[in-house]
């Protein structure tokens, strides 16, 4: 596959999600900086990451195995969005909102897993 990890749709709909994340975690109680907010962020950005780094390796295993990793910093999110939404640092608004992007980050990044483990069953 050729081209650089900014040109993967998955990768730029995640970096919309790191962004969404950081303007609702601004809002988050100053309480939270080094807890949830933090938490947030980083496992938001850590999505994007995984994506590109796996673009950098050099096979198609390597970059399978970081969007695996990438797909369970996701779930960090999501989890992390609910207990948000729980404690009401974000409106039922906004975290559905969130949550819609979450999902579909996860479907686009389930998709492109599969398309490489249908790759090399064939």
């Amino acid at each position: 596959m050729s081209g650089t990890f900014e040109d993967l749709k998955v990768w730029q709909h995640a970096m919309k999600l790191v962004y969404a994340i950081y303007d609702a975690t601004r809002k988050f109680p100053a309480n939270e900086m080094y807890g949830l907010t933090s938490q947030l962020r980083r496992a938001a950005v850590s999505v994007a990451s995984n994506i590109a780094e796996g673009k950098g390796r050099g096979s198609d295993k390597e970059l399978v195995h970081f969007l695996s990793q990438a797909r369970g910093s996701l779930y960090e999110v999501h989890t992390q969005l609910i207990i948000a939404r729980h404690q009401h640092y974000v409106p039922d608004g906004e975290a559905r909102f969130l949550l819609d992007e979450v999902g579909e980050v996860g479907r686009i990044l389930n998709g492109f897993i599969r398309s490489f483990r249908t790759t090399s069953a064939t």
